[in-house]
């Protein structure tokens, strides 16, 4: 009889478990713009496919070359998105924080990572194991036009850094940076500021250089923490990442 109420005692706690896991993960993935046009029904469904996965803060997500395990969204933190060059430097492809999701295109293309996911800070992510999302998007036609409209953001994202390496100075990509995350007018900066410049293509000097120019002409300060910035002067730090052509 004892052995009967223990057995019974951690099928409940294993079922509350899963339902507080479900419900945390579909306030993470209803937050998330990719998943904004999908019924209550699909979202239903997402969450309880996913898994809510805490990482710490240098855990390795994926390395490139792995077979993807699913699709990531963000549910706070950051996780950096980066690359390997031969001669051992890295440079940040993309920062994924809160909202944001990362290795979609290697599950839609059925192809290895191509690159590289680490939390930079301690995070919560939901994962969208390959094999269940892949089912869902045969049988839920609003999901294929919604990972459509994700990709084509993730294709815009690389055009506008790839402009930005190639036609903005150090000041313009910073102010670029600065304009498009904002919220409300402040943006949070990475803890580690040598991955918002490998990002930008920037020495973490030069970064540090721009943003205290920035500091003195009072076109930004520093806000409740040292990587909050507040923006006091959006149309002028718009007008430089507009002209700040190198």
């Amino acid at each position: 009889m004892v052995l009967f109420f223990v057995f019974e005692f951690l099928l409940n706690s294993i079922w509350r478990l899963r339902k507080y896991m479900s419900l945390q993960a579909l306030k993470i993935l209803a937050r998330c713009k990719l998943f904004g046009r999908v019924s209550e029904e699909g979202m239903q469904e997402l969450a309880t496919m996913s898994q809510v996965l805490k990482l710490t803060r240098g855990q390795i997500v994926f390395h490139q070359g792995d077979e993807p395990a699913g699709m990531y969204v963000v549910g706070s933190g950051t996780v950096r998105i980066y690359k390997i060059a031969p001669n051992g430097k890295e440079h940040v492809l993309h920062l994924a924080g809160p909202g944001l999701t990362f290795a979609e295109v290697a599950v839609m293309g059925n192809f290895p990572c191509p690159a590289f996911a680490e939390a930079i800070e301690a995070s919560e992510v939901v994962l969208l194991p390959a094999g269940p999302f892949m089912k869902a998007l045969k049988t839920n036609h609003e999901l294929p036009f919604q990972l459509l409209t994700g990709m084509a953001f993730w294709v815009h994202h690389m055009v506008d850094t790839l402009e930005d390496i190639v036609l903005r100075d150090a000041t313009g990509r910073l102010c670029r940076y600065l304009v498009d995350t904002h919220r409300d007018g402040v943006t949070t900066l990475p803890k580690f500021k040598r991955h918002l410049a490998s990002k930008l293509n920037l020495t973490s000097e030069t970064l540090s250089r721009v943003l205290r120019r920035l500091l003195d002409e009072q076109l930004i300060e520093q806000g409740e923490s040292k990587e909050q910035i507040r923006l006091l002067d959006a149309p002028m730090l718009q007008e430089l990442a507009d002209g700040g052509y190198a």
